[in-house]
């Protein structure tokens, strides 16, 4: 497989993108709105650009990867490709409304992926002629950075499906880990909601603030990033979603989601994306919003 169209050019989009490039792929990109697609291709150059400058890359090896990015403004390509990866919101009727568009012009030999953390594999699939074909493709957050792919068959995926994506993640530098079934976000993100919520939970029932909360995570369990960050990394949308996705699906009280997430979302405190979520990105180092000190 050498040939890779990505459906939605956001932070994973053009990650992802950027990885399938810089292993020797050719890559479509696309995008609605046309001119987040435009604007992820500038991101991408001007972060090569940054490699280039601390002697990581050559100006020519920037060039080579960008020269294998297409930005491209439909589906036509996708009767061309060998793998589709799409990477959209966590919106399970719009996948599978772009599932739905993918059957009808790409061929059955062509592979159908999904990004998604936490929606059905199976439902996604079920908007297809052909379920063998669709599979999940987990990376996380950066895709340029991070080694986990994780890969979800759906009930009627086909093991074949499987392997295919398996070596392809392996090919692009991944270390891939494939689940024994479906189950509702996988692995990796299931165990990690979990911890994320509680950290939210915390915050909200005043026991202490942000960088309290991230400071005692971050020394008290070594990890590298506290939860609250994590979650404005991620996107506090993407993460309010997963959670009621895995609250609804399993009906676990671990996974009810803190009202305080759909409030940010409602204010437009996204997190880094919109440059204002638990931590204001105005400044460096980033500072807590007043909103959540003590």
């Amino acid at each position: 497989m050498n040939k890779i169209f990505i459906i939605g050019a956001g932070i994973m989009g053009r990650g992802i993108a950027q990885v399938c490039a810089e292993a020797g792929n050719e890559v479509y990109l696309t995008n609605q709105p046309l001119d987040l697609l435009y604007s992820s291709m500038e991101i991408i150059r001007r972060g090569l650009q940054r490699l280039v400058e601390k002697g990581k890359i050559s100006e020519l090896q920037l060039n080579d990867i960008m020269d294998r990015i297409h930005p491209v403004e439909d589906y036509g390509k996708t009767a061309e490709v060998d793998l589709v990866i799409e990477a959209v919101p966590e919106d399970v009727q719009l996948k599978q409304k772009i599932f739905r568009e993918l059957d009808e012009i790409s061929p059955v030999s062509v592979i159908l992926a999904s990004n998604t953390t936490s929606c059905s594999i199976t439902e996604i699939a079920s908007a297809v002629k052909n379920p063998e074909r669709v599979v999940g493709m987990h990376f996380f957050n950066p895709p340029t950075l991070m080694r986990l792919v994780e890969i979800m068959p759906g009930l009627l995926t086909n093991e074949k499906t499987v392997e295919s994506v398996r070596k392809v993640a392996t090919g692009l530098g991944k270390e891939p880990v494939v689940t024994a079934k479906e189950g509702v976000a996988g692995v990796t993100s299931r165990i990690l909601a979990g911890l994320l919520n509680e950290a939210v939970w915390v915050l909200n029932d005043g026991i202490a603030d942000v960088e309290a909360i991230d400071k005692a995570v971050v020394l008290g369990c070594n990890h590298k990033m506290g939860p609250l960050a994590l979650i404005d990394l991620i996107g506090i949308d993407t993460h309010y979603a997963k959670t009621r996705m895995l609250f609804e699906k399993t009906g676990d009280l671990r996974y009810r989601p803190c009202y305080l997430l759909e409030q940010m979302v409602k204010a437009g405190l996204l997190g880094k994306k919109s440059g204002k979520g638990f931590y204001d990105y105005s400044s460096e180092p980033p500072v807590q919003m007043n909103i959540f000190k003590k």
